[in-house]
């Protein structure tokens, strides 16, 4: 038996210079939140994070619960833990049965103030916050829901030694956005429903880029701290490219060529083999007509068909997984088929990530 990831979620720093929603901080409050997990397992342990905190993090109390038990959750035998700017901690073994596709609820009190959280900005999940100390608690009625997670990037799961990992290491079409809020419909829990065996654990970010910081640290600098790191990972699937090709017209930003999307792709597989990791690459998914000033240009456009000509050609991944072709519309192939928009022209709604995991070759991730 052995320790496996069993969920993921990549969070970013609350001062990035590009802001999707309003970062915040808590005092005296609970925050408990969902955690839907991909994988499963008889003991647990829980990733807690501060990783972009500028103070101290102090837990007072926290537990996690599935529908039928609930159990402390404590770090070096102490119920209560402050975990240091820049660092992260790792709960202790928890005896708390999970099961792949159930929900662990994970409930932190933070007595002091905490400045701005570390967080996850774009999950497609509803926590909730309340005033004092509220772990214990089955329900709350006076909630203050918030689109996002806090200070967790995971859960560990303790399997057989043979069960295969892997990751979904990516953008907003992973991360879910589009889909619907609270319903696990992200390409990536689509994913896991067709698979027999193992799973792929989450590390969307929405707006990351392979290659520029600004929405997280971009695919090269984040491969290191937040992929080679995942016990039993054997795989990593990899969507980038939009955000790199769109975000510069937003931002007044040098247009990226198409080879330096090409050379960053390639140094991408060259650092999944290195650690041992078969890479299956995407291709750049379609976003003429997007909802967003300056991100839907022809310059852009022309080099997603170049990259994604290169992409079904190399001989530089060990797969291709053509998202492209599986979500375009075959009369505008720039553009997302209209029965798969979310509606902004960027993003799949629910059926258009059903299109993004049924086109991943399930051989390719030994089924």
């Amino acid at each position: 038996m052995t320790w496996v990831a069993g969920f993921r979620t990549a969070v970013i720093s609350p001062y990035e210079p590009i802001q999707y929603n309003e970062p915040r901080g808590f005092t005296d409050q609970t925050v408990r939140q969902v955690l839907h997990m991909a994988g499963g397992g008889e003991q647990i342990r829980v990733l807690l994070t501060n990783r972009y905190g500028r103070t101290p993090l102090t837990v007072d109390a926290a537990a996690v619960a599935t529908t039928h038990r609930r159990a402390v959750l404590t770090v070096d035998g102490a119920e209560t833990f402050t975990i240091a700017p820049g660092e992260e901690a790792v709960s202790d073994p928890i005896d708390l049965p999970v099961v792949a596709g159930s929900d662990l609820v994970l409930s932190l009190y933070l007595p002091g103030e905490t400045g701005l959280a570390t967080y996850s900005h774009q999950p497609m999940e509803t926590a909730h916050v309340v005033a004092g100390n509220h772990v214990t608690a089955r329900t709350w009625p006076d909630s203050e829901p918030v689109q996002a997670r806090f200070y967790v990037t995971g859960v560990d799961v303790v399997v057989p030694d043979d069960i295969p990992v892997a990751v979904a290491f990516g953008d907003s079409w992973f991360e879910g956005v589009g889909t619907t809020p609270g319903a696990n419909n992200r390409s990536v829990d689509l994913l896991n429903r067709r698979l027999g065996r193992g799973w792929v654990v989450n590390q969307g970010i929405a707006g990351n880029r392979l290659l520029s910081d600004g929405i997280g640290e971009h695919a090269l600098a984040r491969f290191d701290r937040d992929i080679r790191p995942i016990p039993g990972l054997t795989h990593v699937l990899v969507h980038f490219g939009i955000n790199d090709l769109g975000l510069p017209g937003m931002l007044g930003e040098p247009a990226v060529t198409p080879g330096a999307l090409i050379e960053g792709f390639s140094a991408l597989a060259h650092r999944a083999h290195q650690a041992g990791l078969k890479i299956l690459l995407s291709t750049i998914g379609p976003f003429a007509g997007a909802a967003y000033p300056g991100v839907s240009t022809p310059e852009g456009l022309a080099t997603r068909r170049e990259v994604n000509h290169w992409i079904r050609t190399t001989d530089t991944v060990d797969a291709v997984v053509d998202v492209a072709r599986a979500v375009e519309n075959p009369d505008a192939p720039d553009h997302i088929h209209p029965d798969l928009d979310s509606g902004d022209g960027m993003h799949l709604n629910d059926k258009g990530a059903q299109a993004m995991a049924d086109a991943v070759d399930l051989r390719f991730l030994g089924q």
